[in-house]
């Protein structure tokens, strides 16, 4: 896509801020053609890192123990759960679904499986599933979570897959790069003959259509 067009479109879509009492995210939204969605193998589930981040402050829940808790604790995680704290927080369905709505979460990897048993139903169901913390890397995974989306298929059968690639808060070069890497992982993911259309849009604002 050229970028010019991109940068057109998301100054209009934030042309539509109105009075919010909130930061709206900009959203990017892909059409499809010639897909069969009905097929569990071709519905999109893209883990994306954006490189100019989601403009906004990120909840990041740790799943840890010992000294990797310690380090999520010294990086900035905004809590750490132990291996206790994880049965605790299946039995509090209030704090569970708020957590699943707010934050993204990253796991020790000897604590994967618990999570995925205790918790994964709830957070499996938000597209909300924790990623493994490779050793030695707790604040690099922190960041990463900060900047990451999930590019997921809408509904069930339907040809269009959508995620969040900012804040109204950024400028539109950055949201336009954000724009130009989601992009390029959709592509590669169903080559561009696929790609009937693109679109953005605030949260609360009308689609916008990337010419």
């Amino acid at each position: 896509m050229d970028r010019k067009k991109i940068s057109d479109a998301l100054t209009k879509a934030l042309e539509d801020k109105g009075k919010r009492k909130f930061t709206q995210s900009v959203e990017f939204i892909v059409n499809f053609r010639g897909i069969n969605f009905a097929k569990a193998e071709n519905r999109l589930n893209l883990d994306l890192i954006l490189p100019k981040g989601k403009g906004k402050n990120q909840n990041i829940v740790v799943f840890a123990d010992g000294q990797m808790a310690l380090e999520a604790k010294n990086a900035g995680a905004t809590e750490v759960i132990d291996a206790a704290g994880i049965t605790k927080l299946a039995a509090d369905k209030s704090k569970l679904s708020v957590l699943a709505k707010t934050s993204e979460f990253i796991a020790q990897p000897s604590l994967m499986i618990q999570v995925g048993k205790t918790l994964g139903q709830v957070l499996g169901a938000k597209g909300k599933l924790p990623r493994p913390i490779a050793s030695g890397t707790v604040k690099t995974a922190i960041e990463q979570a900060k900047s990451r989306v999930r590019l997921l298929s809408k509904g069930k059968y339907l040809p269009v897959a959508q995620c969040l690639i900012g804040s109204e808060a950024m400028g539109v070069p950055d949201l336009a790069e954000n724009v130009e890497f989601a992009y390029e992982k959709v592509k590669a993911k169903v080559t561009e003959p696929a790609i009937k259309s693109v679109y953005v849009k605030l949260t609360m604002g009308k689609p916008v259509k990337i010419a």
